[in-house]
């Protein structure tokens, strides 16, 4: 088990038989238990037990339970703590909960099997809270936020902006160009906020007819419309607790804006076709890459709607006008291509990088991505060169196909076939006959490739 896996508790009781058949109890749970006598004795073992969770009488000599909450309130990020307490101190219980945080209480004897549900959440609850520092620490020391990944200022001042209003329940406008990471960015939201454990889904709008819009944010019921064959659950319903997030919101039809005001102002939906009103609490983050102040002066866009969306809005500028992020969001999108296509590339040549600080990224992270994968397939491991860049980017010769011994040219008049062949060949040639990679740089189906080799009589490598 890695030291990230182990479930820690700590277990603080005044009586040494009932500390001791506590830690015997959950150690046969998977719990790795630590023991102390009071609070005092469990300040000091926290400083070398890194517990998760901590089960702690309420009276106790020295330093009671009470005391000893206190004292771990102190610190930036608490352990969650389930307080015991005998018969008769229930009250007293209950205001600890409520004043100092505790995560719950119980009475003693505690119940094995309610005990269990109990600390299962309190560790879940310790989990969230950990993973939600490691994405902190990230932003503060590396530049980074979830997937997003910046040196420059201005996107500096987005992770800044970003990092205040996850923790809330205000709904976010992001905006920006297409491919500037506001999927990206709307999923960091969520990881930082105390919605974490629960989904987040994304919904693109211009991606739907509107036919369909409605049922796919409110659900619909069996019969609703032709092809309504079953009862189907909408965004709203699966997304419940968690986040939803609706992209390119600004091509959302104007009946349906309507629709989703009244759910954002009432927190109720109903079902296509439907007529019992479902309760939804879901965190909405909306994204356009249009001006949506444009719209509504276009008619395009329901004012109300524009002011009930943008109660925190974030603009992410784009990569031209950041590049000094364009080499450190280069290197983050190497990790996750090796792993993808199961290469080892390592870095980018220096003239390469030169050319990427130049480039203009019209189409932003999301073009930079796909140059990237490219090259990362096309190189296979080392270090990307000029020649694993498209043809034509940024001014480079825009050969037909390009080879380590120079370019290959094809005679007027050559078949279609024929210069479908040599092209084909020519590729194998370059990744050592490795077809999947070479079917992938094809835009083919291995299957296709393989049919075709079988056509030429290729004798299979």
């Amino acid at each position: 088990m890695s030291e990230n896996d182990k479930r820690r508790v700590l277990i603080v009781d005044d009586d040494e038989s009932q500390r001791s058949a506590m830690a015997h109890l959950l150690s046969g749970w998977g719990y790795e238990t630590q023991t102390a006598r009071d609070g005092r004795d469990a300040l000091e073992k926290l400083s070398e037990f890194d517990a998760d969770t901590v089960i702690t009488d309420l009276n106790m000599p020295n330093l009671d339970g009470a005391g000893l909450l206190a004292e771990l309130q102190k610190s930036a990020a608490p352990p969650p703590a389930i307080v015991l307490t005998a018969f008769g101190s229930v009250e007293r219980a209950v205001e600890i909960v409520r004043e100092l945080g505790a995560f719950w209480y119980m009475e003693k004897p505690a119940q094995p099997r309610i005990l269990h549900t109990i600390l299962e959440r309190a560790m879940a609850q310790s989990k969230l809270a950990r993973h939600s520092q490691r994405l902190e620490r990230q932003l503060s020391t590396r530049g980074e936020l979830g997937g997003l990944v910046a040196r420059s200022e201005s996107m500096r001042r987005v992770f800044a902006l970003l990092e205040q209003a996850a923790p809330t329940k205000a709904t976010i406008l992001i905006g920006g160009e297409t491919g500037t990471g506001k999927e990206v960015a709307s999923r960091a939201i969520h990881e930082l906020s105390p919605r974490r454990a629960a989904p987040f889904l994304a919904m693109n709008c211009a991606a739907l007819p509107d036919t369909l819009i409605e049922s796919e944010l409110f659900g619909h019921e069996k019969g609703a419309f032709t092809g309504a064959a079953e009862r189907r659950a909408g965004y709203f319903e699966l997304a419940n607790g968690g986040t939803l997030l609706l992209d390119e919101i600004g091509e959302m039809p104007l009946s349906t804006q309507a629709k989703l005001l009244r759910v954002l102002e009432e927190r109720k939906i109903r079902r296509l076709g439907g007529t019992r009103e479902i309760e939804v609490d879901v965190r909405i983050v909306a994204a356009s890459n249009r001006d949506l102040r444009e719209c509504v002066a276009g008619g395009t866009f329901r004012e109300d709607l524009y002011f009930r969306l943008n109660v925190f809005e974030v603009h992410l500028p784009p990569l031209r006008e950041r590049r000094e992020d364009i080499a450190p969001i280069a290197r983050a999108l190497l990790d996750g291509l090796n792993k993808r296509h199961e290469c080892r590339v390592t870095e980018l040549a220096p003239d390469v990088e030169a050319l990427f600080s130049e480039y203009a990224w019209n189409g932003n992270v999301r073009e930079l991505r796909n140059v990237l994968e490219r090259a990362v397939i096309l190189a296979g491991q080392g270090v990307v060169q000029r020649e694993h860049l498209p043809p034509g980017f940024a001014g480079l010769p825009n050969h037909l196909v390009e080879a380590t011994s120079g370019e290959v040219t094809l005679r007027p008049g050559v078949t279609v076939d024929e210069a479908e062949r040599q092209l084909i060949l020519m590729t194998l040639k370059h990744t050592d006959g490795n077809r999947a990679r070479a079917a992938e740089l094809l835009g083919l189906s291995v299957k296709t490739l393989f049919n075709k080799l079988k056509q030429y009589n290729e004798p299979e490598q």
